[in-house]
């Protein structure tokens, strides 16, 4: 039995001196005196009763409830004391109170910087939450996080049928992000899966419209652009939310049985290949100067063309010229042209003055020389009489040349003036 049971005969505190013992030996002898005596001698150190300090716990919750603390009366008949009346609400109020603040206190949430929140609303969308701390109603408003920042990826290797109806194998992947959170959470399922079958349903489309030797060579960029552009086209019209980053073209190959033979066919297109990179070479570099040497020549044709035109435009405007003073003045042009053409022969011809007699020079032309030079400057003239090896005058001329001085002398003899030609 406990030492503190109530009715029990063993009443001594073990905490607790001789004071517990004198109290009991007063109440034994019948005095209060006696009693009150040994309880102050007794020197009581002890914990408090836990019972008690229970007991105190629960009286000041019923009195904050209201409810009244039961005491006994002073004539011992058992009834108990009034109190104040107990009231039945104030315990359900406080735990809603508790209840409320519980569960305003959970609605707190925090939004990452690369996510954004979908809020829903018993199922309806209400918006979209930015990045920060957010409170909304718990267990009325659902919050959906989606990362819009991190690069998702997807790969495939499939086994399709080209149009010339040969199998190849192609592995693809494509990289995608999230562009419309909303559109993401609710239009679509599954949105990873949606996007795997819009790549094989895209990449089948694409190969089954090409060759396999474009496949398999130079198509692969190309091959990448159409699928890109079509899986794009199909998720905008799913409105999955989600915008294509990069679709590559890991590897493309023939089915293993056959591998061999299409390699050597691969060798034998790019040798091919090169041969005509290098013929192209040669005749972008043959070509351009053949054009530039045709277009020299032409542009000198036509530079002579246009001189020659000019020369006989110009030597026919003369002409007219001179036939109209010609008509003005027949002797005056005749002389003058005579003058001229003289003046020419001698301007480019050494002259030789020869001294037949004392009062009449001659003039010396070395017809040889210019036989020479004119004979130097154009090949077109020539003199079919013409004896280069003679190298003085025949006497002959020289008799007439002197006659003729003789009979211009004698019928100048009142003018002694000499004219000597250029």
């Amino acid at each position: 039995m406990a030492w503190n049971e109530p009715g029990g005969g063993n009443q001594h505190d073990p905490w607790s001196g001789g004071g517990r013992r004198g109290n009991s030996g007063g109440d034994r002898g019948g005095s209060n005196g006696g009693g009150n005596n040994g309880n102050k001698g007794g020197n009581n150190q002890g914990p408090p009763d836990l019972d008690e300090a229970l007991k105190k716990f629960q009286d000041k919750l019923n009195g904050m409830l209201g409810g009244g603390n039961k005491k006994s009366g002073g004539g011992g008949n058992g009834k108990s004391g009034g109190g104040k009346p107990r009231n039945s609400f104030a315990l359900p109020g406080l735990l809603i109170i508790v209840a409320l603040a519980i569960w305003a206190a959970s609605g707190f949430y925090l939004v990452d910087q690369s996510e954004r929140g979908v809020v829903l609303r018993f199922g309806e969308y209400q918006g979209i939450v930015e990045p920060g701390l957010q409170w909304n109603p718990p267990l009325i408003d659902d919050v959906r996080m989606v990362n819009v920042t991190r690069v998702r990826s997807v790969s495939q290797t499939q086994s399709m049928l080209t149009r010339d109806e040969n199998i190849v194998e192609v592995e693809i992947s494509a990289q995608y992000q999230v562009a419309n959170p909303r559109d993401f959470v609710l239009n679509v399922r599954n949105p990873a899966l949606s996007i795997e079958n819009a790549l094989d349903s895209a990449l089948r489309h694409v190969v089954g419209g090409t060759d396999m030797i474009d496949i398999l060579t130079s198509g692969r960029e190309i091959l990448g652009s159409s699928v890109a552009s079509r899986l794009q086209a199909y998720l905008d019209a799913y409105g999955a939310g989600i915008r294509l980053q990069t679709i590559n073209i890991e590897s493309t190959s023939a089915p293993a049985p056959v591998i061999d033979a299409f390699d050597d066919v691969i060798r034998a297109r790019e040798d091919r290949q090169r041969t005509i990179n290098e013929g192209m070479a040669y005749a972008n570099a043959i070509i351009p100067a053949a054009q530039g040497q045709a277009q020299r020549v032409v542009e000198q044709g036509q530079g002579y063309r246009e001189s020659v035109v000019a020369e006989a435009q110009g030597q026919a405007n003369r002409f007219n010229a001179l036939l109209t003073e010609y008509r003005n003045a027949p002797e005056v042009m005749r002389e003058r042209m005579y003058l001229d053409a003289i003046e020419e022969v001698f301007g480019s011809t050494p002259k030789v003055l020869l001294d037949v007699s004392e009062n009449a020079p001659l003039m010396y032309l070395p017809l040889d020389q210019m036989r020479g030079n004119s004979g130097s400057d154009s090949s077109s003239t020539t003199d079919s009489s013409g004896d280069s090896s003679s190298d003085a005058i025949d006497p002959r001329v020289l008799e007439s040349l002197r006659g003729s001085q003789s009979s211009s002398s004698s019928s100048s003899s009142n003018n002694p003036i000499r004219r000597e030609g250029r």
